[in-house]
């Protein structure tokens, strides 16, 4: 064939293989670049990873460069274990879907240890990043968001508007483990919110704690009587290891299993 090397006559034939017997995937496929077809073909192992990948190519519209950092930084795996460990959770099935159970923030290049302050810092710094992570959906409001209550003034770490929730969208930083009188603080932020800065057309506000580390089953124990959409995620300020999210997915899975 005139006009292709080798190379790329290979490649043909390698997607062909991959792909002529999955006809949604084949008409995904279409809405993305050949890099990025590439790039899923050679990366993801399974049909159910390829699609995964490909949707969430096309619902955030990313690059090659942000589509290889969700490879690198393992979010298949990392969304199949938020999906798992959520199913317990008394929230809504539209809002545990657009969170994860953790988020990757190796881009903030942040010192062990660090303050809160300079979590809160770095994230506005690299706030381009920090949205890639948690979804191109969120519209940054303000850092240091100023609520009042009575004679008051309480102050939220970060505050995002999520069009896909049509909501506002509260982070509460903590460079600690979860602890379960985080909730009350945050459903306090949530009710100032509704009450005072939710739009009449809006959904009620949503609150995100984002720890450095949590313990699940007391997260979930602490969630079970809360009536406010709150959730809880850790995040890690390095590149996960792939084979200990494998293992831990398998974990979830096998006990999810068991329970069934």
């Amino acid at each position: 064939m005139r006009g292709f090397s080798p190379q790329n006559i290979w490649r043909m034939k390698q997607f062909y293989e991959t792909y002529k017997d999955g006809q949604i995937l084949s008409t995904l496929l279409r809405e993305l670049s050949w890099s990025n077809n590439l790039l899923v073909m050679s990366r993801a192992k399974r049909d159910e990873e390829r699609l995964f990948y490909i949707k969430l190519a096309i619902d955030e519209k990313y690059s090659y460069r942000e589509l290889e950092r969700q490879f690198d930084a393992m979010r298949y795996e990392r969304a199949a274990i938020s999906e798992t460990k959520s199913n317990n959770l008394p929230i809504k099935q539209e809002i545990k879907e657009r969170f994860l159970d953790s988020y990757v923030l190796d881009f903030l290049n942040l010192p062990e240890p660090h303050h809160e302050s300079a979590l809160q810092k770095a994230i506005i710094v690299n706030m381009k990043n920090f949205l890639l992570e948690i979804g191109k959906d969120f519209t940054f409001v303000s850092e240091e968001f100023r609520v009042q209550v009575g004679n008051s003034d309480f102050y939220i770490d970060l505050l995002f508007y999520h069009r896909g929730l049509s909501c506002l969208v509260a982070f509460e930083l903590k460079t600690t483990s979860f602890k379960p009188e985080y909730i009350g603080k945050m459903n306090f932020y949530l009710e100032a919110l509704d009450k005072d800065h939710k739009k009449d057309n809006e959904n009620p506000s949503v609150g995100i704690i984002l720890c450095a580390d949590k313990d699940d089953e007391v997260v979930e124990y602490a969630l079970q009587r809360n009536l406010s959409p709150v959730l809880v995620a850790e995040y890690t300020a390095k590149l996960p290891d792939k084979k200990l999210l494998q293992n831990k997915l398998r974990e979830l899975n096998d006990l999810t299993d068991s329970s069934d």
